[in-house]
């Protein structure tokens, strides 16, 4: 259960990624919903990463839900072509998601 969680806790990291950058572009009232999303998902992402880190050390839930939210962030980006979809950038995550998979099974 607590990689479940950990694994939700990081992809909660990629929404309020998401959410920050458009607080950035929005202006005056359509700037609160962006916010909003903001303060609820970055609450609820490193509440679950502590819950997570009850159970698994330390280390490994911190790379784990960092390398899940930097995957997931960068997918949304360049599905929204805020960065390029390059072979090297594909191949490079693809390297974390293969890394964050080997954490999983060592520990």
């Amino acid at each position: 259960m607590s990689w479940l969680i950990l694994i939700l806790s990081g992809s909660l990291e990629a929404v309020w990624a998401a959410a920050l950058h458009r607080t950035a572009q929005a202006t005056g009232r359509r700037r609160i919903a962006p916010a909003t999303v903001f303060l609820i998902s970055v609450l609820a992402s490193t509440g679950g990463l502590a819950v997570a880190m009850q159970s698994i050390p330390t280390g490994t839930a911190y790379a784990v839900w960092v390398g899940v939210g930097v995957v997931l962030t960068s997918a949304y980006a360049m599905s929204t072509r805020v960065e390029p979809a390059t072979a090297a950038r594909i191949l490079l995550l693809g390297g974390i998601v293969a890394c964050v998979a080997g954490l999983k099974l060592v520990a």
